[in-house]
């Protein structure tokens, strides 16, 4: 390992051990902002929906611990790591995770909209040119992730999410904390905002037909995505992969659109283990804690 990839390991190490002294759940993350350690059941012959229960390290976002001596043996499986995941939805902060692609004027106008003001809260600048808010949200409320449901360029990192944290380090840059906002605890979510966030229950559907009960086609519902994971070049198959499994279970048609999934990696060159691995890596990342099998940006 070179001197400059050491160092860079070295610092990714010391600001998740400085995240978690705040009570905030770490695990190590590689260059591309994807769990830095491979699950341990990518060379079963099915995929297995395992969230730590197994006792192994390497389920991402359920191996994220504040104990200092379980972060250092982390980061000591991977020591190519350059950067650290924050576990969401956990205690003590329940943090969500409000991702803005540039800078708030979506997130000002659902303010004005909504009745709420933003807070002053810790704000995490990415590569990218957007932003991380750090709230803080109730005990015992899962919020769901979501991408652009509330607005596009908006994504919500919540129950089983993570966010990158300040100081890792990605091949697109560096995560930095905005000036003014390191010694800001995460502020509490605007009732408002989290009524958003956590939409009330759908009222249960009342019984169809057999004739009418038919599930609508899940290639129907996910054709975008399965087309953005036939477009991946060499280098980023997997990456597109993940992602667009990460959108479908987001959305509620994960299992459904797995098939389809798994045939267009294929098709990209990856293997067909290597697809329902990555998508079953998806669905752990994504699920709800508690809810069953769920990057930041």
């Amino acid at each position: 390992m070179a001197a400059s990839d050491r160092r860079t390991a070295t610092l990714a190490l010391a600001h998740a051990l400085s995240a978690a002294e705040r009570g905030l759940p770490v695990f190590p993350l590689s260059p591309s902002k994807l769990p830095a350690l491979p699950s341990p059941h990518r060379h079963d012959p099915e995929p297995v929906r395992c969230r730590g229960e197994c006792g192994r390290p390497g389920h991402g976002v359920h191996d994220a611990t504040t104990d200092a001596t379980g972060v250092r043996a982390l980061f000591a499986l991977a020591p190519w790591a350059t950067g650290y995941g924050i576990a969401c939805g956990r205690p003590p902060h329940h943090l969500i995770g409000v991702d803005l692609d540039t800078e708030p004027a979506a997130l000002r106008h659902l303010a004005r909209v909504h009745g709420f003001t933003i807070p002053g809260t810790t704000t995490v600048l990415t590569p990218s040119g957007g932003r991380h808010l750090w709230l803080a949200g109730p005990p015992g409320l899962a919020v769901p992730n979501s991408a652009g449901r509330l607005a596009p360029g908006i994504d919500i990192r919540g129950s089983g999410g993570y966010l990158a944290g300040p100081g890792s380090v990605t091949a697109r840059g560096a995560y930095r904390l905005a000036p003014g906002t390191a010694s800001l605890p995460p502020a509490p979510c605007p009732p408002a905002l989290l009524r958003l966030l956590v939409p009330p229950p759908r009222p249960p559907a009342p019984p169809r037909s057999p004739a009418r009960a038919r599930r609508p086609e899940p290639h129907r519902e996910g054709e975008g995505l399965v087309r953005f994971v036939l477009a991946a070049r060499v280098g980023r198959r997997n990456t597109r992969l993940f992602w667009a499994a990460c959108r479908a279970y987001e959305n509620g048609i994960g299992d459904a659109l797995a098939d389809a999934l798994t045939d267009a990696a294929v098709r990209t060159g990856l293997t067909a283990h290597e697809a329902r691995a990555t998508i079953a890596s998806a669905a752990r990342l994504t699920a709800p804690t508690g809810a069953g099998p769920p990057r930041a940006r």
